[in-house]
Formats: C-alpha cells, sequence, structure tokens
C-alpha cells in the first residue's frame, strides 16, 4: 500500500489505489461499514456504491469532491444491500444510476430502509436518506466508458453473494471492486444468494487477474494478499456447504448443524 495515496477522513480513508482510482474504506468492516469508490478520468467520474446514512455517504462524497474536484455523472450499485445503496439518495440528481435487475428489485421492496428489525440493535440512524432504485439496468453486462478508459460492469452469471451481483472492472488498471463478493479479513455473507454460487464466483473473479482488488468489506487487497483472500474464501465455502450436508445426513435443523461445526481457522 506504500505507492497509494491516502485521505483520511474521520475513521474512514479515500485511497488512491491507482490514478484517478479510488477506493473508500470504513474500518472496521463489520455491519453497515461497507467499501465503496469511484473512478475519475478526465472530466468523467464514475461512483462505485454509497453507504448506509447519509453521514456515511455525504462523508464518502465529500471525500471525494474535495480529492477529485468532480462530482459523479454516473454512478453503479454492487447489489442490493442497504449499505451499499442507502446513501444513493445523496448523490446528485443529474448522476446516472446502474444497477442488475435483480438488483433493483431488491431495492425497490427492500423492508430495512423503513424498519430495521431488531436485530440490530440499536437500530442505525439512517438520517435523511430515501429509496433510489437505479435509472438504468443491466442483465449480464454493461460498459462504461469514462473518456478513453473502460470500466467493465458484470454479472457473476448466477446467484453468489445476492441474485443481482455487479463487479466494476477497471482493466487498464487492473483494479476490481467486487462488492460483497469478497469480505477482506470478515466471515463472507451469504443469505440472499447461493453458496455455491459464491465460491464458483471467486474462481471467475480470479480470471481478471486484478492487481488491486477493492472488496465490499475490509482493507483493500493486492499481491499476494489477493490469492490468500480469495483461497480463504473457497475453503469458507466448502466448510459451510460440508456442514450443511452433515446436517441433512444426521436430521439436524439447520441452527443445531450451523452450532456443530469446527470453525477452525474461520473462529476468528
Amino acid at each position: 500500500m506504500s505507492d497509494m495515496t491516502v485521505f483520511a477522513k474521520g475513521q474512514a480513508e479515500l485511497v488512491e489505489v491507482r490514478p484517478g482510482v479510488h477506493a473508500w474504506v470504513q474500518p472496521d468492516g463489520s455491519w453497515w461499514l461497507n467499501n465503496a469508490g469511484a473512478v475519475t478520468i478526465g472530466t468523467a467520474q464514475l461512483v462505485i456504491d454509497t453507504c448506509a446514512t447519509a453521514t456515511r455517504a455525504r462523508r464518502f462524497l465529500e471525500a471525494l469532491g474535495e480529492a477529485t474536484g468532480m462530482m459523479p455523472k454516473l454512478a453503479v450499485n454492487t447489489h442490493q444491500h442497504g449499505d451499499h445503496t442507502y446513501g444513493n439518495s445523496l448523490l446528485p440528481g443529474t448522476t446516472v444510476l446502474i444497477g442488475q435487475e435483480k438488483m433493483r428489485e431488491g431495492l425497490r421492496v427492500d423492508p430495512i430502509i423503513d424498519g430495521c428489525p431488531p436485530f440490530w440493535s440499536p437500530v442505525p440512524d439512517w438520517g435523511d436518506v430515501e429509496r433510489r432504485l437505479p435509472d438504468v439496468t443491466v442483465d449480464d453486462a454493461l460498459t462504461v466508458h469514462l473518456g478513453d478508459r473502460r470500466v467493465e460492469l458484470r454479472h457473476p452469471g448466477g446467484p453468489a453473494h445476492t441474485t443481482g451481483d455487479l463487479i466494476a472492472w477497471v482493466p487498464h488498471e487492473r483494479v476490481l471492486f467486487t462488492g460483497d463478493l469478497v469480505f477482506s479479513g470478515l466471515t463472507p455473507l451469504v443469505f440472499m444468494g447461493s453458496v455455491p454460487g459464491a465460491l464458483a464466483a471467486i474462481d471467475w473473479l480470479a480470471g481478471f487477474g486484478p492487481e488491486v482488488l477493492v472488496p465490499g468489506h475490509g482493507p483493500v487487497l493486492t499481491g499476494d494478499d489477493i490469492g490468500r483472500v480469495l483461497d480463504e474464501h473457497r475453503r469458507y465455502c466448502r466448510l459451510v456447504l460440508q456442514a450443511g450436508a452433515d446436517g441433512i445426513a444426521r436430521g439436524r435443523s439447520a441452527l443445531d448443524a450451523a452450532r456443530a461445526v469446527d470453525l477452525g481457522e474461520f473462529a476468528s
């Protein structure tokens, strides 16, 4: 990370991972503390995800504006979850928002923005956010052109973290924004998609050959850390699949099967 420019903003950091390519990293990456980012080339800027609350979304957009002197013309959501989307309404009204077709529908019917269940206590203070849906939807792939640079928005081909995931691949700079297909140093979360699909998506992501990987949560990855974290995801997904199969074979409930798992290297 020594060659990356970092702009601190409160407890979060705007990291310039390549010239004109920024990652917004919110420690510690746990509930509602997501990563976002942007690609800025010439007079064009694409924002990748927003944040859960109005305060956090404003902090991100203000830091980005200070660093680039730009307002985003385009934005994309990597999936429907509120930590990546509730701040959409803080984007300029002229910003064109892109999302996968199933992601748009998921956000349209999402109940948490209106009434967060008591699972999260205290309930996050969203602030003055409003539900803002994508203006443009994509099924499998869309290429965004920012001057002479391409940003490829790609769907993994099936359910993974959710049914409507998108990644943003910046091929010239070899930077990959994965959304929540990757968690860096945190437990991968798959409760609205498919564990086999999430496992398959890891090989798909590795095929891009990124030099910088911006996960949905946790620190930015470079060099050997990319392969290390992807391998951890593979092992964890296989552990979950095996636990499910063992639970079925033993006639256990899902909760009892989960409690019986030896987490081993993943205990922390």
